[in-house]
């Protein structure tokens, strides 16, 4: 009869005193790191360059798919148009048209609804960082007798559609509670609504409570109110969620096209995400393809900029000296 023992687990038996009970302890097992390649088959050539290869290719196409349609845009923005109808995906058969950029920014008059695209998106994020920090701050710090009942409010807000919204919105600007002021056809009503958003509040909330509590309690024990505590102590600490929190209010607001469509009706004072789409209909389309990648160029630089504070988390840095 054969005994398997390679099933059992390995028993190492430690000597003890005399007339002591030996002790009995298990051997430690290697972790089990299992995956689709075994770490037998990873050390022969072939599937080692199998892996690699698919691991490559799988990278160019989330590349492609992520950076095509922008690499093409930039192409076709300084195509003529007849070459992106006959050969959309040819590099410039005819030559590239740079003079595209320059007419589309001074025959559509680009300048001014870049400028008014900036004012809305610097007041949006404003707005929705005062909001969201002070309320963060309240309900994580300083902690409201029915704080928690008030942060179940705000989750619940973010059960509402956005399009149920809108009328409530557009009321309540067309005329403001108390002041009976019309806020239509002014930025305040573009950049205004944008500060109750509940995500941004649940961010900051949940970001704070993870805060060291040791150097909040020093603070308070040297003296500190609670806006010196804010403003001195907890904001410098909170750089990587402001900077993410940043990052989306600033795209939101510079892709929004229903809220300033409905409350800037003059076309002087409306942002490019709502002039584009009328301009696009009596504008020649490489000058249009032009105005586009214009107008791309600033969220893009934007989230280049802040995209290392979703990558690192320096916030704490020099917060706690040893």
């Amino acid at each position: 009869m054969t005994i398997d023992v390679t099933s059992r687990p390995m028993v190492v038996i430690e000597p003890g005193d005399q007339g002591a009970p030996q002790k009995h302890r298990r051997a430690p097992q290697e972790p089990d790191n299992r995956g689709y390649v075994s770490a037998f088959d990873h050390r022969r050539p072939v599937v080692r360059w199998v892996r690699r290869a698919v691991l490559v290719g799988l990278l160019l196409f989330l590349i492609i798919g992520a950076l095509g349609p922008l690499l093409w845009l930039a192409k076709s923005a300084v195509t003529p148009t007849q070459d992106t109808l006959r050969h959309p995906l040819d590099l410039w058969p005819n030559g590239a048209d740079w003079a595209n950029l320059r007419t589309a920014w001074v025959d559509l008059g680009l300048g001014r609804y870049f400028v008014n695209t900036l004012v809305i998106a610097g007041g949006s994020w404003l707005v929705q960082m005062i909001v969201a920090t002070t309320a963060g701050y309240a309900l994580s710090i300083l902690k409201p007798r029915y704080g928690r009942f008030l942060y179940g409010a705000v989750l619940a807000t973010m059960f509402v559609p956005t399009v149920v919204l809108l009328v409530p919105l557009y009321l309540t600007v067309l005329d403001m509670p108390l002041t009976n002021v019309s806020l239509i056809n002014t930025y305040w009503a573009a950049f205004l609504p944008a500060g109750a958003s509940a995500f941004n509040v649940a961010i900051m909330k949940r970001f704070f409570d993870n805060l060291p509590t040791e150097i909040i309690e020093a603070a308070r024990i040297d003296g500190a109110g609670d806006f010196r505590l804010f403003w001195s102590i907890v904001l410098p600490m909170s750089k990587p969620v402001l900077g993410v929190v940043s990052v989306f209010a600033v795209l939101a607001a510079w892709k929004d096209f229903i809220w300033p469509l409905l409350v800037l009706p003059d076309p002087a004072k409306q942002p490019l995400s709502v002039r584009l789409p009328a301009l696009s209909q009596v504008t020649e389309l490489d000058i249009f393809l032009a105005a586009l990648l214009i107008s791309t160029t600033i969220p893009i630089a934007f989230f280049l900029i802040f995209q290392r504070f979703f990558l690192r988390g320096g916030g704490l840095d020099g917060a706690v000296k040893g």
